[in-house]
């Protein structure tokens, strides 16, 4: 996350009462703290802390104001870096979770404070990640996405984070529904979005085990260590339980592949050279889980899907207005749906 200013009223919290809190029940810190905010994190007031020893952790609450319930849920991130933390997969250190309201007003965690940063576009990963160590990052990337999915959700306590059956199936129809009913305040429909959510209805592969799936697992929500590896994977807050392969589709799709008819982004953080190839990866993936990838295309093409139908919705909240459109560019929204379309179809047309 980029570092804002120390500031001494940090939106959301009340500075004496987080730091009683933190003196009744996080030994490993000694207030009263300097306050750091950290920009980015789903809009979450994120802020790092420092201690009069100069130990620093970082502390998250959802942003004020009436929330969706199941929105910035500070619970789930806090049981999922909590029961990932012994198993090796790269989490910030867990330190405490606090429930009373009289503290901030919110539920709220604090966890260790990682050295890396995440890559949000090509602009982080020239300035943090020479070209030679590229392929180095996105193969430690792949690595720390298979430990994940190694771990059996029961074992660690985490069974009950969701449903285990049928993923891909209730994204399905949770973005399905997103799609038809953004059509008309989007003043903008397209047929493939209905003709290729028959057919992966209708194509769906047997799930497997539910496995714990990060379901934004990016480099926007890594955290790059100064040794070009992943040093912390952040922001669990959509994490769920289900189909591992969808979550690996997502994570592939940023990479680049010769079978793209369209270029990629020049934005993208993987836009820069000295990234492998998408199929090197997943071959990679397949390496250290034995996991059957003979329908990985339809997994990249569900996610293409997706991916269209959640630009869909926030087109048609522009359209609408109920989002400011000031300095937004509304004909590259519709192109990025219709490139998404495209990939979708280019996806499942590679399929046996």
């Amino acid at each position: 996350m980029a570092i804002g200013n120390v500031e001494d009223n940090p939106e959301g919290y009340r500075v004496e009462a987080v730091q009683d809190w933190v003196r009744a029940n996080v030994p490993e810190l000694s207030p009263p703290f300097e306050w750091t905010r950290l920009l980015g994190g789903h809009s979450n007031l994120t802020y790092r802390i420092e201690d009069r020893r100069g130990h620093r952790a970082v502390i998250r609450r959802p942003p004020q104001g009436q929330l969706l319930p199941k929105a910035h849920d500070m619970s789930r991130e806090w049981a999922l870096i909590s029961a990932l933390a012994p198993t090796g997969v790269p989490v910030p250190r867990p330190y405490g979770f606090c429930e009373s309201p009289d503290v901030t007003g919110a539920w709220d965690y604090i966890m260790g404070c990682v050295d890396g940063e995440p890559l949000y576009d090509n602009e982080d990963t020239e300035r943090l990640v020479p070209e030679g160590r590229r392929r180095e990052l996105a193969e430690s990337f792949i690595h720390t996405l298979a430990a994940l999915h190694h771990v059996d959700p029961d074992a660690v306590g985490l069974g009950q984070l969701g449903k285990k059956e049928n993923y891909v199936g209730r994204q399905l129809k949770t973005w399905y529904r997103s799609w038809t009913s953004s059509v008309e305040p989007a003043q903008y429909d397209d047929p493939r979005a209905h003709e290729l959510q028959v057919f992966f209805l209708e194509n769906m592969p047997d799930q497997g085990p539910a496995r714990v799936v990060h379901g934004d697992y990016g480099l926007h929500n890594t955290l790059v260590g100064a040794d070009h590896r992943v040093a912390a994977v952040v922001d669990w807050e959509i994490s769920t339980l289900g189909d591992p392969l969808a979550d690996l589709a997502y994570a592939l799709n940023m990479f680049p592949s010769p079978t793209d008819s369209q270029p990629q982004s020049a934005q993208s953080p993987t836009s820069p050279p000295g990234f492998p190839e998408r199929m090197q990866l997943a071959a990679l993936y397949g390496e250290l889980t034995g996991r059957d990838l003979s329908r990985l295309d339809y997994y990249l093409g569900f996610n293409r899907w997706k991916s269209a139908a959640i630009v869909h919705g926030v087109y048609a909240r522009y359209m609408e207005g109920k989002k400011s459109s000031e300095g937004i560019d509304l004909d590259e929204l519709r192109d990025r749906i219709d490139r998404s379309l495209t990939a979708a179809e280019e996806a499942i047309n590679r399929l046996p």
